[in-house]
């Protein structure tokens, strides 16, 4: 064993990473740096960073039925839940009040994985500062309120999948239900 060759080889492997930088791009594995802001890389399908909830065809189809399960699997319990009630003082199945405090969110994306109303996911979007510091990271409802186009947008094939799973579910209970309507007709 030659004294030293540990360090040759290290700087070798160094030397070559220096210059494949120069001849191969990002795609081929060259070494490079992005200069960020006025270049960004294209975010992965499953990024995550901060929950939003989704909304079909207009914002009054929420998919959340304010279940409280993601607020109860929340390891910081950033997120605040109150079910909707009508006149009469019955529950509705969907929150009145959906806060999530971005300042406690570690971006762990347990709300996600425990949803199953396929409600929550996570968001690409990271640029959230601003001069505000309590009050802009504490987001409501309406602020985090975004279509099924805008899922399919950031995770097409995760949403793709969702969605189809969502219309099977819903030709099984359509179909469930005209067994039964025929049952009760009589002969």
């Amino acid at each position: 064993m030659i004294f030293g060759s540990g360090v040759l080889r290290s700087m070798l492997i160094t030397l070559k990473n220096f210059f494949t930088s120069y001849f191969k791009g990002p795609e081929e594995g060259g070494i490079f740096t992005v200069e960020y802001p006025e270049t960004r890389l294209p975010e992965k399908e499953r990024f995550r960073n901060f929950p939003f909830l989704v909304y079909d065809r207009n914002p009054e189809n929420l998919r959340c039925v304010a279940c409280d399960i993601c607020a109860k699997e929340c390891p910081p319990k950033c997120i605040y839940i109150v079910r909707e009630f009508d006149k009469e003082g019955r529950p509705l199945k969907r929150p009145a009040v959906f806060d999530i405090d971005f300042t406690v969110c570690m971006n762990c994306g347990i709300c996600e994985e425990a949803c199953p109303f396929d409600a929550i996911y996570m968001d690409h979007e990271f640029e959230i500062a601003g001069p505000e510091r309590q009050s802009r990271l504490l987001y409501h409802k309406d602020d985090l309120l975004k279509s099924n186009e805008y899922f399919h947008k950031i995770r097409p094939t995760d949403a793709t999948a969702i969605d189809q799973q969502r219309r099977e579910a819903e030709e099984k209970k359509k179909a469930a239900a005209e067994a039964a309507a025929k049952a009760k007709q009589p002969d």
